[in-house]
């Protein structure tokens, strides 16, 4: 199992992966000239953890803006942990937008509603 981590800069996010704990972070900002590639790591660490997944595993997004292209990436994410959680494995998300973002609330409300997960918003 593995530990992925990524520093945060101006338009990208801070993401700490480590299997050994069953933490999954992500934060900040997120718009990546190319999405696919800077998420690249983090898909391939999620199909390494499905091989041997851990009981329970809580999703942690504390996002204050992300791009369209990374929308689609966080459903695939999403996508991804949802065929553990059908498979019986605890896995939740907690979805953290400031108080005042109500873009960020109606996004996480948009995600709640398409992933069969136990999905959490939390106001920061």
């Amino acid at each position: 199992m593995s530990i992925y981590i990524h520093e945060p800069t101006s338009d990208l996010p801070s993401i700490t992966l480590d299997s050994r704990t069953g933490t999954f972070e992500i934060g900040g900002t997120s718009f990546p000239e190319d999405a696919h590639e800077f998420f690249k790591p983090v898909l391939e660490w999620i199909d390494e953890f499905m091989e041997d997944p851990l009981d329970e595993l809580c999703l942690c997004f504390k996002l204050t803006y992300y791009n369209t292209s990374s929308s689609k990436i966080i459903h695939t994410i999403f996508e991804k942990f949802e065929e553990l959680y059908d498979k019986g494995y605890a896995i939740t998300i907690e979805w953290y937008h400031d108080a005042e973002d109500e873009d960020m609330y109606e996004s996480g409300l948009a995600y709640k509603e398409r992933i069969d997960i136990p999905f959490e918003i939390i106001e920061m």
